[in-house]
């Protein structure tokens, strides 16, 4: 982690891509979006691509739709990247323990997901593997007020969670929590790997170390994939909406906001996950989702209003 004045953040804003100062591989209008702006965006983008990848489970799998979500991202950041590929080697040589954890972490939190995804519903799938980044803020946090935000939206993530009442799958509740435990842990690798890598280059060679570990999973469905155009098209489609475009957005918004506010920003996810349940997939909200779906949604905006001040 740079030792400047934004040493407090998981990231650092002040190289481009490539490992040159100024010189970078992603959309510029970027920088133009305040970071809560950002991770929004992320949010409904993974929320409409996790609905559609349900689509595919039928034909795909679970494990083959992650599979191909993965490899097609890999492919797409690895273009994005394209002008700074020839310092991939390097990068890989100097830190090929900490890129291997980091992707094998992308590829173990994306396949728990999913397993989870095909077991239980996606609102219940998303409020448990919630604990994740929820804990990471709670331990990140160092003032009162930040603990009662995180819990107002603790609050409101156990209101949306059907797990009171409702008989859940267990095995998918435990995939949820592996889920969970895994974007905890991306959170704080993403910040290692970014404090020591520039710019996305490291997003892409983790995406790419993900993606070779998913290929025993895509072998089995690659026939299917070539025989169906709209398959194929549909599997693209996911990659791009449920990793290309968040993962993006959230690490262009970690270089310019702490870890304790992404944390909690992200609180809103659920709530995201439990309409977007209701509009495609048949899920109901009822006045008790309503209510956390607002809990969470104010603990965000608490935070984030809280920790702008304390930046001041």
């Amino acid at each position: 982690m740079p030792p400047d004045k934004h040493a407090h953040r998981p990231f650092s804003a002040e190289t481009g891509t490539s490992g040159k100062p100024g010189e970078r591989n992603f959309p510029k209008f970027l920088d133009t979006i305040p970071p809560p702006g950002l991770v929004l965006l992320a949010i409904a983008s993974i929320q409409f691509g996790a609905g559609l990848a349900t689509r595919l489970f039928p034909y795909l799998g679970p494990e083959g739709t992650v599979a191909v979500r993965i490899i097609f991202s890999a492919i797409l950041l690895g273009f994005a990247s394209r002008n700074s590929i020839r310092h991939f080697p390097k990068i890989i040589v100097t830190h090929w323990g900490l890129l291997l954890v980091f992707g094998l972490c992308v590829a173990a939190m994306n396949l728990f997901f999913y397993q989870a995804l095909a077991r239980i519903p996606l609102g219940a799938a998303v409020a448990i593997e919630f604990v994740g980044p929820l804990g990471v803020a709670a331990v990140a946090s160092r003032q009162m007020s930040h603990f009662a935000w995180v819990a107002l939206a603790a609050f409101g993530i156990i209101l949306l969670s059907p797990l009171a009442g409702v008989n859940l799958d267990i095995l998918g509740i435990m995939f949820a929590l592996l889920a969970g435990a895994g974007w905890a842990l991306f959170i704080v690798l993403a910040g290692r790997v970014a404090g020591r890598v520039s710019g996305h280059d490291g997003l892409a060679i983790g995406m790419a170390i993900a993606a070779i570990a998913m290929i025993p999973l895509a072998a089995p469905i690659a026939g299917n994939l070539l025989a169906d155009p709209l398959l194929l098209l549909a599997g693209f489609g996911v990659a791009l909406l449920s990793t290309t475009i968040p993962f993006t957005l959230e690490f262009e918004a970690l270089k310019r906001m702490s870890k304790r506010t992404y944390g909690v920003l992200v609180s809103v996810e659920p709530g995201v996950a439990a309409l977007v349940g209701a509009l495609f997939l048949g899920e109901r909200l009822g006045i008790q989702g309503m209510f956390a779906v607002t809990c969470v949604v104010i603990a965000a905006i608490g935070i984030t209003v809280t920790d702008g001040r304390k930046s001041n």
